[in-house]
């Protein structure tokens, strides 16, 4: 028989220690059960730090959205009040049903996104304002979160456009009827024949002219950036995700040969 068979059952293997390498009196079992120990609990405090970003995230989205509603459908509301119409001038029908629809959906669609600001973001502040990590759980962020972004949505993207066709609208019925020869013909004189569209050579229109041309490359802009804006930021989760994954594979890697080590042995 071979003199390796004189070893002990209780005794290690010769060449291999069962202590840490470490020299902190613990065995490779006891090590990678700690080393488990450690990866579950790091990865619920990161699930609860994620969930806590996601919560900080959707009351600044409901902050944001709230604030710029009220203060778009507010100006909207008052260039349809107090924008004065010429009695004088015969206004085109196309432009004062256009203006007439652009505000209302402008303010409709602000007002629909404060309703939802208004309705989800006080149960986002109560939750926010606990300090406690378990609390996160009781916030109704994670299941309305489709009306938070159609909240942002409408109240960014949409509502912004909807505003920058408002001041080009305003700034045709404003500017139209200056220097124009559109009059109404007066009833005293119902054979006067006058033009009832101005002529492209008058100020007014080219005032109007000019601010359309100068808004049409701000909204083009301003839809390049938003779409450039949305794919940078789902970029940047992708990646996010991508490296968090391999961090994870490098873990399991790890305590996989740790484990075939203590089976070895």
């Amino acid at each position: 028989m071979s003199s390796e068979l004189n070893v002990p059952m209780g005794s290690p293997a010769p060449g291999v220690s069962e202590r840490a390498p470490d020299g902190g009196g613990m065995d490779y079992r006891d090590w990678v059960r700690r080393s488990y120990l450690e990866l579950v609990s790091s990865n619920h405090h990161s699930q609860q730090a994620l969930s806590w970003r996601k919560l900080y995230l959707s009351r600044a989205k409901l902050k944001a959205s709230s604030r710029t509603s009220a203060l778009l459908s507010g100006f909207a509301m008052v260039a349809m009040v107090e924008v004065q119409l010429e009695m004088q001038y015969s206004y085109p029908r196309v432009l004062l049903i256009a203006f007439s629809v652009c505000t209302t959906v402008l303010v409709a669609v602000h007002l629909f996104a404060l309703l939802i600001s208004t309705c989800i973001l006080p149960n986002v502040e109560a939750v926010s304002n606990i300090h406690n990590l378990n609390s996160v759980s009781e916030s109704p962020h994670e299941r309305m979160h489709h009306y938070i972004e159609l909240a942002w949505g409408f109240s960014t993207a949409l509502g912004i456009l909807l505003f920058l066709a408002e001041v080009v609208l305003l700034c045709w019925i404003k500017f139209l009827p200056i220097d124009s020869g559109g009059l109404k013909p007066n009833a005293c004189t119902p054979s006067a024949a006058t033009p009832t569209m101005p002529l492209p050579q008058n100020s007014g229109w080219q005032a109007a002219l000019a601010s359309t041309i100068i808004m049409v490359p701000v909204g083009v802009i301003f839809v390049v950036f938003t779409i450039h804006f949305y794919r940078s930021l789902v970029r940047h989760k992708t990646e996010r995700h991508h490296q968090e994954i391999e961090e994870l594979h490098k873990i399991k890697v790890q305590l996989d040969g740790h484990e075939r080590g203590l089976q070895t042995v």
